[in-house]
This record gives C-alpha cells, sequence and structure tokens, in this order.
C-alpha cells in the first residue's frame, strides 16, 4: 500500500460547545486545528481538510472538501468526502483524523496500515474497562474502492460508523491508554479545560 492522503474531519456541528467550529479553539496558543495538521502532516502524502460552510474562516494552506450529503449526517459523509477528494487526486487509501483531537499519536498512519494488512478498513482503538477495545470511528484507514458503497449505505439511512464497516471486515490497531487517552476529544468547555492540563 503506498502512502495514504490525510483528511481532517471537520464537518461537526459543535452542539456540547455551543456550536462553531472547535477545531480553532486555542490551546497553549495554537488552534486545535493547527495542532492536529502538525500531527498529521508528517504521516500522509497529502492533506485536506473535510468542513462545510465558507472554507476562508478555518486560513488553513489546505484543500476544504464539503459533504456532498445534506443534513450533516455524521462522519461518514466526511469520509465520503476524503475518499472522492482522494479518488480524484489518484489515491487508493485515506487516512482520517477529527479536528477536535490534539493529542492522537504521531505513529497513527504506520499503524493503522499495517493493521490494514488484515481487513480493508483499519479503525485505531484504545484499551476500555468496560468494553475490552473502545474503537475511535474518525481515526481510520479507509480504501478509495469502498465510496460507491459508502455512498450507497448513506442514502439508505446509516449513519454509524461502525454499521458500515462491520460489513466490510475491520481492524483495529491498538494504542495504549496510558497515561491518558490519546484520542481524547474536545467536545465541552470542561474538556478545554482538561487539554490545557494535559498539555
Amino acid at each position: 500500500m503506498k502512502q495514504p492522503a490525510g483528511v481532517i474531519l471537520a464537518g461537526g456541528q459543535s452542539r456540547r460547545m455551543g456550536g462553531g467550529d472547535k477545531g480553532l479553539l486555542r490551546l497553549g496558543g495554537e488552534t486545535l486545528l493547527e495542532r492536529v495538521i502538525a500531527r498529521l502532516e508528517p504521516q500522509v502524502a497529502e492533506l485536506a481538510l473535510n468542513a462545510n460552510g465558507d472554507a476562508s474562516r478555518f486560513d488553513v494552506n489546505l484543500p476544504v472538501v464539503a459533504d456532498s450529503v445534506a443534513e450533516f449526517p455524521g462522519p461518514l459523509a466526511g469520509v465520503l468526502a476524503g475518499l472522492d477528494w482522494a479518488a480524484e487526486r489518484g489515491h487508493t487509501h485515506i487516512v482520517t483524523a477529527a479536528a477536535d483531537t490534539p493529542f492522537f499519536p504521531c505513529d497513527l498512519v504506520p499503524r493503522l496500515m499495517l493493521a490494514a494488512e488484515e481487513a480493508p478498513i483499519a479503525l485505531a482503538a484504545t484499551p476500555d474497562p468496560e468494553r475490552g477495545m473502545a474503537r475511535h470511528p474518525t481515526f481510520g484507514l479507509w480504501p478509495v474502492a469502498l465510496r460507491d458503497d459508502l455512498r450507497a449505505a448513506l442514502a439508505d439511512g446509516v449513519r454509524k460508523v461502525v454499521a458500515w464497516t462491520d460489513r466490510h471486515g475491520t481492524a483495529m490497531a491498538r494504542f495504549e491508554a496510558e497515561p491518558f487517552d490519546p484520542f481524547f476529544n474536545v467536545n465541552t468547555p470542561e474538556d478545554m479545560t482538561r487539554a490545557e492540563g494535559l498539555l
């Protein structure tokens, strides 16, 4: 597998944060989005941002691709937008990361690629005391070849990531959750306070 393209998912509505773009919140002098770009860009062939609305508000030197499915159907729409963009650029795979997760691993992509030797899709996962392993569905490796299948699934009303990925076989790339879960994401003002402490 050649180096995948990267897509940062920033298409959510941030209801628990009071609306707006969580990725533009500042953490230690940088926006969450800038921190995500700095972690993902060195790991991928090229990088795009998935977001809806006026792209100029992000002020980043990246292509911005909008969802092609209306009414904010969730992260799968962002994955599809990324797959369509990557297909036009000649890529065979994309890796996605969430725009509100500033501490994800700097070896995310190679470990997802290794896991994907076992299945078409690979998702990041960390140990969870209740569920065994908790999958992080916005951090995945996705083959461009499945984009039409995903488009059809969204048209049929599928919204949950794992409801679609489980149809195709999904490997887990396991990451440790000590001293904290690296896929911790900022959803609320309290999470932002915690992120400042983790810095």
